[in-house]
């Protein structure tokens, strides 16, 4: 049985929280407008699972736990003209954003700060926790997954 990957996924809790994800079950992780975040998110597979983060809030952390249920799915927000995330430059004969469908899995009793990850990891093994890192969907090693989830004490 292969593993696996692991992945760190980021969000504004006041755009999209972990609590919103536990009420709505699932979602699609849509709006990606970078490259390299886009990118990584090609190379997710059904069953991967995502590290939940809040962003560019009063304490940033890891506080949940997602399952890629669905990939390369076309981003709608790309063509929608109301969206913030329209792009006009994008064509449905050839989009340019794609997304994933994401499910609830675990919401963690023990966030992980980004000031507790910076004196874990280093950023060769934690993207996150590189100096001017700003990608919103970053790989995670499958060794430095397993400690995560036992430092929060996950379920999984």
């Amino acid at each position: 049985m292969t593993e696996c990957n692991w992945w760190l996924m980021k969000s504004e809790p006041d755009a999209y929280s972990i609590d919103q994800l536990e009420e709505d079950r699932s979602t699609l992780w849509d709006g990606i407008r970078n490259y390299q975040a886009r990118n990584f998110m090609r190379k997710m597979k059904k069953k991967d699972k995502a590290f939940f983060y809040h962003s560019n809030c009063k304490l940033p952390c890891i506080c949940g736990l997602m399952k890629i249920e669905e990939t390369h799915i076309i981003d709608p927000t790309q063509f929608d003209k109301n969206s913030k995330y329209f792009d006009p430059k994008s064509n449905k004969s050839n989009p340019r954003w794609d997304c994933v469908k994401v499910s609830f899995a675990e919401k963690f009793h023990k966030e992980l700060s980004l000031q507790q990850l910076k004196g874990l990891y280093t950023g060769e093994q934690l993207i996150i926790v590189k100096k001017g890192n700003r990608l919103s969907i970053t790989p995670v090693n499958q060794i430095i997954a397993k400690d995560i989830l036992k430092k929060v004490n996950s379920n999984f």
